[in-house]
C-alpha cells in the first residue's frame, strides 16, 4: 500500500533527498530510517474523532507545506544573544536549539566528568557505543509521530549522567523556533541516567514569530537507571500558529525515581504523548501537567503507565483551564500487570470550563490484573465554584480579581510539586500574568526586540 495523504509529501521528500538527510546527520540515527519508512509506508493517520484522538486532528496539522532545513543551512539567529533566562535564583546550565539543530550552551560551562549535555548528532558520531544501546530501543515506531520523527531527525539533544554522578547544577535546554517562512522542526531528545545518577532538566519551548505557521514534532526516550533521580519540566510558550507533537518513553530501573511535568502557557495546537513503563520494582514516577487555553487553541494529553513489576508507586496529576472556544482533552490509562503486586497509582484529571463554547473531553483508565494494589482514578469538569465567588465578592473584592485568584489556586498544586524553588516562583507569576490576560511569555527570557507580537 502506498501511505496517503499529508504523510506522502513527507516521504516522498525523504526518497528524493535521502543522501542529503543523512549526510547531515550520523550513522546512528541514519540507520533507523529504513524501518521507519516501512512502519508509514502503508498505515494512515489516525482519524479526528477516533480512539484518543478527540481534538487531535494529526492529519490537518501534517498537511500544510511545510519547510525543513535538511541541508542544515546556517539561519542568521544567534539564541544565546537573544535569551537572557530570568527565573530567579537558579543558575542553570544551558544549551540552545535552534529549530531542530543544537547550536550549544551559552557560554563554556563545566559538568562533572562524564556528563554529556550535548548535540545528538554530535554524540552519535562520537560516542556511538554509549548511543547504540538507547537510541530507538523504547520509541515505538508504530507510531506515526515517532515513525515520522525517526525518518527525518537529524540531530537533537543528549543528556547522559554515568553511574553514581550527581549533577548538582539544573541544566535548561531552550527550544527556539525562529524562520523566514513555514517551518517543521524534528527534535529527537535521549536521556541516560546510569546507577545512582542525578540531573534536573528543564526544556523551554519558545517561537519568535507569531506571523507563521510552525510546527515542532519531537520524539523523547528517557532511561532511568537502578536509583536514579531525574526531574523534566517541560515549560511550552509558543503562539496561536505553533503546532506541537511531542511523543515521550521512560522505562524506570529499580529504585529510580522520576518526575515528568509539562506545562503548556501559551500554544496553538498540542499534543502531548507519555508512555512510561516500569522495568524495575520500587521506583516512583510523578507524572504531572497543566495547560492554559482560550481563544481556539487546543491542548491534547495522552499518557499509558504501565506497572509491569510489582512495588512500584505512580502520582499523575493534570489541570486544565479551557475559555472561549478553546479544546481540550486528558486520556490516561495505568496498566497493572498480573505479577505487579503491591502496586500504587493514582490518577487525577481536574479541569474549569469558562464559557459556553469551550469543551474539555476526559478519559482516565484503570486496567488491573491484580488484586494487591492500591489504585484509583477520577475527573472533575465544572466552573467556578459561584459560592466562592460569592464569598470574596462580600469581602470586596472585585470579580475579575476573585476569579484570577480561584484560577490560580486551581493551578497551585501543580505548581507547588515543582522542587527549583526558582521556578516555581516563575511559574507563579508567569500563570498570574496569563490569567490577568497580559503578555504570559518569558518577557525576562528574551531581548525587547524579539518579543512575540501575538502577546
Amino acid at each position: 500500500m502506498m501511505a496517503m495523504g499529508a504523510l506522502r509529501q513527507y516521504i516522498d521528500l525523504f526518497r528524493d533527498h535521502r543522501d542529503l538527510i543523512d549526510s547531515n546527520s550520523a550513522p546512528l540515527i541514519n540507520a533507523l530510517r529504513p524501518a521507519a519508512l516501512e512502519a508509514l509506508g502503508g498505515g494512515a493517520l489516525p482519524a479526528l474523532g477516533s480512539e484518543d484522538y478527540t481534538v487531535t486532528d494529526l492529519e490537518a496539522i501534517l498537511a500544510p507545506d511545510f519547510g525543513l532545513n535538511l541541508a542544515k543551512v546556517p539561519v542568521d539567529v544567534d539564541p544565546r544573544q537573544a535569551f537572557h533566562c530570568g527565573v530567579p535564583r537558579v543558575s542553570t546550565c544551558m544549551g540552545f536549539m535552534l529549530n531542530d539543530t543544537f547550536v550549544g550552551p551559552s557560554d563554556r560551562q563545566e559538568l562533572p566528568d562524564g556528563v554529556l549535555f550535548m548535540s545528538l548528532r554530535k554524540a552519535a558520531e562520537e560516542h556511538p557505543e554509549l548511543i547504540a544501546p538507547y537510541y530507538g530501543k523504547l520509541a515505538d515506531l508504530q507510531n506515526p509521530v515517532v515513525a515520522l520523527n525517526t525518518l527525518l531527525a537529524q540531530d537533537g539533544l543528549l543528556l547522559y549522567v554515568p553511574d553514581g554522578v550527581k549533577v548538582e547544577k539544573p541544566l535548561q535546554m531552550v527550544d527556539v523556533m525562529d524562520f523566514g517562512m513555514p517551518l517543521m522542526a524534528v527534535r529527537r531528545m535521549l536521556v541516560v541516567l546510569g546507577r545512582g545518577a542525578e540531573a534536573r532538566l528543564l526544556v523551554c519551548d519558545h517561537t519568535q514569530r507569531a506571523d507563521l505557521d510552525f510546527l515542532s514534532l519531537q520524539t523523547v526516550e528517557i532511561f532511568a537507571g537502578e536509583d536514579s533521580l531525574f526531574d523534566l519540566y517541560d515549560l511550552e510558550e509558543s503562539t496561536l500558529l505553533t503546532s506541537r507533537l511531542s511523543a515521550l518513553y521512560l522505562e524506570q530501573q529499580r529504585g529510580s525515581k522520576v518526575l515528568l511535568d509539562g506545562i503548556t502557557l501559551y500554544n496553538g495546537r498540542t499534543r502531548n504523548e507519555y508512555y512510561c513503563r516500569f522495568a524495575g520494582r520500587d521506583a516512583e514516577l510523578n507524572l504531572l501537567g497543566m495547560g492554559i487555553e482560550d481563544g481556539r487553541r487546543v491542548l491534547d494529553t495522552h499518557s499509558v503507565v504501565r506497572h509491569e513489576v510489582g512495588g512500584c508507586h505512580t502520582d499523575e496529576l493534570f489541570k486544565y483551564v479551557v475559555d472561549d472556544e478553546a479544546r481540550g482533552s486528558f486520556a490516561g490509562r495505568v496498566y497493572v500487570a498480573p505479577g505487579a503486586s503491591g502496586t500504587t497509582a493514582y490518577q487525577a484529571n481536574r479541569n474549569i470550563v469558562g464559557g459556553d463554547k469551550a469543551r474539555m473531553y476526559s478519559k482516565p483508565q484503570l486496567e488491573i490484573y491484580n488484586d494487591d494494589v492500591k489504585c484509583s482514578h477520577g475527573t472533575a469538569i465544572g466552573q467556578l465554584d459561584p459560592m466562592q465567588l460569592f464569598y470574596m465578592r462580600t469581602r470586596g473584592i472585585a470579580e475579575a480579581e476573585a476569579k484570577l485568584l480561584l484560577k490560580q489556586a486551581f493551578m497551585a498544586d501543580v505548581i507547588d510539586r515543582v522542587s527549583l524553588p526558582g521556578l516555581k516562583e516563575r511559574l507563579h507569576a508567569l500563570v498570574e500574568r496569563r490569567f490577568n490576560g497580559c503578555d504570559a511569555s518569558c518577557a525576562s527570557c528574551r531581548d525587547a526586540s524579539s518579543r512575540n507580537p501575538e502577546n
